[in-house]
Order: C-alpha cells, then structure tokens, then sequence
C-alpha cells in the first residue's frame, strides 16, 4: 500500500510519530521517501540516531513549523501522503495560552490543507483525540475546529485527487505528558496525587494508534473520522497498578478536564456507522453512497442512543492486564513497586 510512496509526517519527532516512522520501515521497506517535519533540531537529532541515515536512507528531516504556510508547501513537494500529527496538546497550557493553541492547531491545520491542495498530495489523515467530543477545554475545542477543517475540506478540493480524513483515540498509554510516566515517578514520593477516585479515560497503545491510521489511510473515502473500538481503566487502577498500596492524594479535577471521557457523543452516534474494531463518523454533507460504503467494509448503523464514553464502555483494563501492557508498550523492566 505504502511502497513507492512518499510521505510526511508533521510532529514527526514525538511519541507517535517515532513509532509511526518505525513500523513504516519495518512493514513497507520499499517506501520512497520518510520526511519528518517538526520545529525541534535537538528531537530530531535525537531520532536520528535511532534511524541513521546511512541505513535508513529514506528518512529526512526537515525543520518547520505547520504555522509556517511556506515552509509547509516547501516541504510537501513530491509528497504523496500526509500523517499531521503536529499539536499543542497540554490541556492546562492550552487553557493558559489559548491563542497559541488556536495557531498550532486551527490555523496550522488550515494551512497544510491548503499546502496539500497546492502541492499534488493525494493522501492526508489527520490526529485527532477524544477531548474533541463535546469539548469543555480549549484544547477539545481547537481539535474539534481541526476536524472539521478537515473533513470540509473535501468539499473544496475541486477536481484534485485528494482525500482528507480524521483519526480520533484516547490517552496513548506512556506518552510523554501523559499519567503513568507522571505517576512512574512521583511513586518513589510515597503519595500519588490523584483528582478523582471516579475518573476513568481510553486507552490505546502506541500500536495500536499507528495500526488506526494505516487502517485509515488503506479504508478511507475522504470525509470520515476513524474512532478505535478500545478499552477503559480508572485512575485508581492505573495507580495501584504502578504503585500498589501507595497513599493517595485527592487534588480535584483540573481546569478543563472532565470525569470521563467521550470519543463518540449520542448526536455524533446519529451519523456514525460501527464495523468490527472501529467506528466511522461520517461527513455531515454527504461526499459518497453511505449506504455502499457501509456494505464494502461490513458496518452497520449505531443504535439509537448509542454513546462512546470511557465510563460506560463495554470493555475494562484491570490492575493485572494494566501492568502487563506497561511492560510490552512502557518500560520492559517495569515492577510494580510502593514507596512504603
């Protein structure tokens, strides 16, 4: 599917892009071209090391930024198919520096459209997250602004050959920023602050999150966005999978969080259509046949009612199954261990 492909990936140097560039090598050795496109010299120094170029001849790097509309179309000269991953994506630095927010992710989403449609791209998928759905923080808001930027602009592409698509998940497990590292390191403290003894969140591995999008790009009609089927663990299992029988802090919620997640709300569910491990929220102007697009992948519509959200999902992480995905996708030599 990727071979012979060139391809870019905006925010190339952080936790999914890495992994995303590492399966590329490993699954489609024959692809043309790897560019990694992000602002940061020391990052991608740093993976450059890990994929040298005297072996990895098909990865460059390429310094920018998506608020830059130029660099952007420089970079995406002979491009076939664009990963943007490129995000500010802290809640609480969103909420203290919202317009900042608003240029990386609304306006920088905006220009590598444009850039795409300027530059001969056939293929884009672009990173979304489940604080997109019903918003209440300015980081879910500008995501959401994102997606639909996205998703529109199949509307306009006239008669180029280009499709845009949205792949929306939960908490990556591990990532940088994210609890169990948090937590990783404050057990050695012997308390963990938590916010919420009720709080429950997705949970998707690096993985599994690369698998998305390759699904995505092989699947897509242009329009839709792409919501893994996955599981949910509460806070308290995450700490006492890390730190078992460590004192716990309650702080409370943080400005702009939220108890539970949703990655598919009871409107969205309205207009989505479920298939064996993810679900596809369809355009809302209609771009292609549903109806046959639903037959060519086996789906069927979501019932009535439906809602996606981390507190009343079918399917749980426990404390055992919590520790043995640390181990494969966190830390190899990870022991659960308390302060105490």
């Amino acid at each position: 599917m990727l071979n012979g492909k060139s391809i870019l990936v905006t925010g190339g140097t952080g936790s999914f892009g890495k992994k995303f560039v590492e399966t590329l090598l490993l699954k489609y050795p024959g692809v043309s071209r790897i560019v990694v496109f992000s602002r940061d010299e020391l990052k991608q120094f740093e993976m450059a090391q890990q994929f040298p170029p005297e072996t990895f001849r098909q990865v460059r790097y390429f310094i920018g930024d998506v608020r830059d509309k130029d660099r952007l179309s420089r970079a995406l000269q002979g491009v076939d198919i664009v990963v943007h991953a490129a995000a500010l994506k802290q809640v609480p630095a969103c909420e203290y520096n919202p317009f900042e927010a608003i240029k990386t992710n609304i306006m920088g989403a905006q220009n590598l459209i444009e850039a795409a449609l300027d530059n001969g791209v056939s293929k884009v998928v672009a990173l979304s997250t489940d604080k997109a759905a019903a918003p209440i923080n300015l980081y879910g808001a500008t995501k959401l602004c994102s997606d639909k930027l996205f998703v529109a602009a199949n509307n306009f592409k006239g008669k180029r050959d280009i499709k845009f698509s949205v792949v929306r998940y939960g908490n990556v497990m591990g990532s940088r920023g994210s609890v169990i590292p948090f937590f990783l390191k404050k057990r050695s403290e012997g308390v963990l602050p938590i916010t919420d003894e009720r709080m429950t969140r997705f949970n998707i591995t690096l993985t599994d999150g690369v698998a998305l999008v390759l699904t995505a790009l092989a699947d897509m009609w242009g329009g839709e966005i792409f919501v893994p089927k996955i599981p949910s663990y509460r806070i308290t299992d995450i700490a006492e999978a890390i730190a078992p029988g460590t004192s716990r802090s309650i702080i409370g919620i943080r400005p702009g969080e939220k108890l539970h997640e949703e990655m598919i709300t009871s409107t969205d569910a309205i207009n989505t259509v479920e298939f064996d491990r993810h679900f596809v929220i369809l355009p809302s102007i209609p771009l292609w046949d549903v109806e046959e697009f639903t037959r060519a992948f086996n789906g069927r519509a979501c019932a009535p009612g439906f809602a996606y959200n981390s507190g009343t999902n079918d399917e749980w992480l426990g404390v055992e199954e919590l520790r043995a995905l640390m181990v494969e996708h966190v830390d190899p030599e990870f022991v659960p261990k308390s302060a105490r």
